[in-house]
């Protein structure tokens, strides 16, 4: 039977980063992720372990710190502890994304959201994919807006580049509310999709729309079992985009239902760069 932790730092762990302190982050889905200070800086520190109804994410910490040492020239490290792996990744300092907008969804009529944050995801999304990876799990709360700029965070489910076998799983999907239809409708057919960059535009799309307006892509049951929350994003057409402005326009272009007719993200760049300026 999993257990459900927080887990302490691993004795490997504490023994190579001798903390000076840390904060727990989160602790949920078979990952215990803490915000570590060590003499040399500040890091992050993931533990995966088996979840109640996934094994896959005790090695996701490791199958993440293979993918960003590939992307980034920052130390990365991982290794194995007794109910998975772990890794230490730099800390990204900032805000989400979500949480950065909250402020306008408790206004009837909102204004028209920031595009400069806009523009700033939609960069590090189009980085991503210009090194060749899928990210295939955008939301929210992946875009870390901040001081030294912003990022795009946890890509343990990234595709599109070499990642050892011993840490490699199927991929089964993301945080649903940010699933485009083609990916629900793979895994409710096979149990497994693909990570598109296609996809991961339309997960922007999505993570536009909630962060603006509070409001997830597709409308269902907040008690719906995932089952039925994707058969809703097959079967349903997402919410009407009400976002003032220019990203409204943008956002629907980003959640068209047929993967060939969402714009590039670096298209998505070009537009917004146009009317920012």
């Amino acid at each position: 039977m999993p257990s459900h932790g927080p887990y302490e730092l691993p004795d490997r762990v504490q023994g190579s980063l001798t903390p000076l302190n840390k904060r727990l982050v989160v602790n949920r889905r078979g990952s215990t992720v803490w915000d570590v200070r060590t003499p040399g800086g500040r890091v992050a520190v993931k533990l995966g372990y088996p979840s109640r109804t996934h094994q896959w994410t005790a090695l996701a910490p490791a199958r993440e710190a293979t993918i960003l040492r590939q992307l980034i020239a920052e130390k990365v490290q991982f290794g194995e502890w007794e109910h998975g792996t772990w890794s230490v990744q730099p800390w990204r300092d900032g805000v989400s994304l979500f949480d950065r907008w909250e402020p306008g969804r408790h206004h009837s009529h909102p204004a028209a959201p920031d595009l400069e944050d806009v523009l700033r995801c939609a960069v590090a999304l189009r980085n991503l994919h210009e090194s060749g990876w899928a990210h295939g799990d955008v939301q929210p709360n992946h875009f870390v807006i901040g001081p030294a700029g912003t990022a795009l965070i946890d890509v343990a489910l990234a595709q599109g580049g070499e990642v050892p076998e011993i840490y490699d799983f199927p991929y089964r999907g993301c945080l649903v509310h940010y699933e485009a239809p083609e990916i629900s409708r793979s895994i409710l057919e096979s149990g497994t999709a693909v990570p598109t960059k296609e996809a991961d535009v339309y997960a922007l799309g999505a993570s536009l729309f909630i962060s603006a307006t509070g409001w997830r892509h597709v409308s269902y049951p907040d008690d719906a079992d995932r089952r039925d929350q994707r058969q809703a994003i097959v079967d349903k057409p997402h919410r009407p985009i009400n976002v003032p402005g220019p990203l409204g326009g943008l956002i629907e272009q980003m959640m068209s239902r047929s993967p060939a007719d969402r714009p590039a993200i670096s298209a998505i760049c070009r537009e917004l760069r146009n009317a920012v300026q």
